[in-house]
């Protein structure tokens, strides 16, 4: 291709890119660090999935240490919740110099303006423009190694357990147009465990990419039971409620455990002097 020719194409990628206005990403991000805490009482990253390299240095006894390629990435997770954007702005963090851009129902995005500038791009589910806007604007963040595109692909709410999970086609016809992008998908389940607050549980699955072409059906295969495995993991390991087999990236506040302790000292106290009324 002639550098005019490149120098256009270019420029016609860059027409489709989402904005981000990196002083409003930042100041929403303290926004959520100081929000999340209050709503949950951790973010906890699975140690037997993919672990990022952003969480090395605090994770030495993890399973799974896979380095992600110096390549355009596709987070692909399931879609438990109306937390699941801001539970995602923090695991962003784990990959450093990276852009971060995702899709979001056009409504929504009507009634939360700022998103426009955080890097969301407005689309219409289950409608012919709503599939164009996708890959146009997929294929135009996915040609910088250095973007990353978060995909709730269910493309509605669902709950954890449901299967099969029902992967809207959209992100297999991303992937097969773009074959040098990564595949990266992601479990979230919010559970109880002994706490007031909930803990909000992820696990990444092992990054796919695959030497020759995949069709979208394919692709959309692939990512079902990947993700659909990588959901079965996560429940396993909420279900056993071992917070060492997790990394905690955010700490969030403390409930019932606060008053058991409390009870439980009540008890001693009254039965410390109980015991000395009669001795006396």
């Amino acid at each position: 291709m002639s550098t005019t020719r490149q120098r256009l194409a270019d420029q016609s990628r860059s027409d489709f890119l989402p904005r981000r206005w990196p002083w409003l990403i930042a100041a929403f991000r303290r926004y959520v660090y100081w929000y999340l805490p209050r709503h949950f009482s951790a973010v906890r990253l699975a140690r037997d999935g993919f672990v990022p390299p952003g969480v090395w240095p605090s994770s030495f006894h993890t399973a799974g240490l896979w380095s992600l390629p110096e390549k355009p990435v596709v987070v692909v997770l399931n879609h438990p919740s109306w937390w699941d954007p801001l539970i995602c702005l923090v695991l962003s963090d784990l990959f450093p110099g990276r852009n971060h851009f995702a899709p979001i129902d056009a409504e929504a995005l009507k009634k939360y303006r700022f998103f426009a500038q955080l890097g969301f791009f407005g689309i219409r589910p289950r409608s012919v423009s709503g599939g164009r806007v996708f890959l146009r604007t997929g294929e135009a963040i996915l040609s910088d190694p250095r973007n990353m595109l978060w995909v709730t692909a269910q493309g509605r709410f669902a709950d954890v357990r449901e299967r099969p999970l029902g992967l809207e086609a959209g992100v297999g016809h991303l992937l097969a147009r773009c074959p040098h992008a990564v595949a990266l998908p992601l479990a979230l389940e919010l559970t109880f465990w002994n706490e007031r607050l909930p803990e909000a549980l992820v696990r990444f699955a092992e990054p796919m990419q695959f030497d020759i072409p995949l069709s979208p059906k394919q692709w959309t295969r692939y990512l079902e039971a990947a993700l659909e495995h990588n959901l079965d993991a996560l429940a396993e390991a909420a279900r056993r409620r071992d917070s060492e087999a997790f990394v905690t990236l955010l700490h969030g506040r403390r409930g019932v455990a606060f008053f058991y302790d409390l009870w439980r000292k009540m008890r001693e106290l009254v039965a410390a002097k109980s015991s000395q009324r009669g001795q006396s």
